[in-house]
């Protein structure tokens, strides 16, 4: 094996110790938002609320899945849907006053993880690390995600 196929055999590995750290780390951080919701919410606040199609489509999910999600978090009371202004056929979802709330408590949690995590690292390998994950989350052809 080549050095660079060993190497992605590495970061497929520890992604995946990775992926399974955060999903068992969600439900730490709040009992009732799985990390799937709070990537959701997340979104939903960067954006000013947006359609449940264009969540589908920002995350390359099955409409139905999305479609189950969101169901869970309106009874929940996170997220509610209001008439588009410009087209009011279309529903925008968009988070509640307790879906602001628990965002903001899940982000800083997992900030506060995250420095516990990394808190012994040098200043020059965070900004390495971060570099590096922009640059495996960027869409192909290096443009970012919308």
């Amino acid at each position: 094996m080549s050095p660079a196929e060993s190497a992605v055999e590495t970061i497929q590995r520890e992604m995946t110790i990775f992926a399974r750290r955060a999903r068992a780390s969600a439900g730490r951080m709040h009992p009732e938002l799985s990390l799937v919701s709070y990537t959701l919410l997340g979104h939903l606040e960067e954006r000013g609320g947006c359609r449940a199609t264009d969540l589908a489509a920002h995350y390359a999910l099955d409409k139905s899945t999305v479609s189950r999600q969101v169901a869970a978090l309106e009874r929940t009371g996170l997220i509610e849907r209001r008439p588009d202004p410009e087209d009011h056929r279309v529903q925008v979802l968009h988070l509640t006053e307790a879906g602001q709330e628990i965002l903001a408590q899940v982000t800083r949690s997992r900030r506060a993880a995250f420095r516990e995590r990394l808190a012994g690292w040098p200043e020059e390998d965070l900004v390495r690390f971060a570099a590096y994950l922009e640059r495996y989350n960027a869409e192909p052809g290096g443009a970012e995600p919308a």
